[in-house]
């Protein structure tokens, strides 16, 4: 007792409490990476290997590097996701900057709304959206894709870029226009730069939304030319059984560009979090 007494005093009680919870998180990851470079038959080894023994990297030759449809998948969800990030970056900025400066009576209920919308189950949206593309002739398009992964991504871009708006004074502004700045130029010059650490975090969430977005990937593309990666999943899975290898390294493959974001661009996340979890 003494021994967990001191420990408790010192944080590491803690700290392997926290690292115990870290390890549970990243098992599955492991288990997905340690499965791609296993042979079909090790992957239904009983007991299951723990680790790949020897690892083989057929599941990545045949899987990935080999088939140029997921090549094209892959394409496809940049160009998805790129066009999201664009779309909803120069939407919410605007939006935000409104709410955060005209002192309106609707503004809450304007955020409430925004709050509520996401809650709504992409599934309850996919066929109503699905019949109005197609009387508009976008099924089966980029703009299709990119414009409902907007919809889904902006109300939450709205909502943790307003309180960054609210942090910046609003006499920055006004110096600005006293040296002649319009107030566009203003918006774009002094407050866009203070607010940095909101856009990378803005940008970092819509690109992983619309990267692991399947609903309506599956439902507004009739060909499997338009076919994000996430549809190409599927691919693996058949009526009599599952690839579990080359689902693996796919996945784990598709998983590597968020990885990457987050890891290189994790303080501005953090801090842009952090700052727009801030009460008014």
């Amino acid at each position: 007792m003494a021994m967990l007494r001191l420990l408790g005093r010192r944080g590491y009680a803690r700290t392997l409490l926290g690292a115990l919870i870290v390890l549970a998180y990243l098992f599955p990851v492991y288990w997905m990476a340690a499965t791609s470079l296993k042979t079909r038959g090790d992957v239904l080894a009983v007991p299951p290997d723990i680790v790949p023994t020897p690892p083989v990297i057929g599941s990545y030759l045949q899987a990935v590097i080999n088939d140029p449809s997921l090549h094209r998948a892959i394409l496809n969800s940049v160009v998805i996701s790129t066009g999201t990030v664009i779309s909803t970056v120069l939407l919410a900025c605007p939006a935000a900057y409104a709410l955060a400066r005209l002192r309106l009576r609707i503004t809450a209920a304007v955020v409430l709304i925004l709050l509520i919308s996401q809650l709504l189950p992409t599934i309850s949206l996919a066929v109503p959206l699905f019949v109005i593309f197609s009387g508009i002739g976008l099924i089966d398009t980029y703009p299709a894709l990119i414009l409902v992964n907007t919809i889904f991504t902006l109300p939450f871009a709205i909502i943790v870029l307003r309180p960054f708006f609210l942090s910046v004074p609003k006499q920055l502004e006004d110096a600005a226009k006293v040296d002649g700045c319009t107030q566009f130029r203003a918006f774009y010059r002094v407050v866009l730069p203070l607010i940095v650490p909101g856009l990378v975090t803005v940008g970092a969430i819509a690109f992983l939304m619309a990267w692991g977005e399947f609903v309506f990937g599956l439902t507004l593309t009739t060909s499997e030319r338009m076919q994000p990666v996430t549809v190409a999943l599927n691919r693996f899975i058949g009526q009599y059984g599952t690839r579990w290898n080359d689902l693996m390294a796919v996945s784990t493959t598709i998983a590597l560009p968020i990885v990457v974001i987050f890891a290189s661009m994790q303080r501005y996340i953090v801090s842009g979090l952090t700052a727009g979890a801030t009460k008014e």
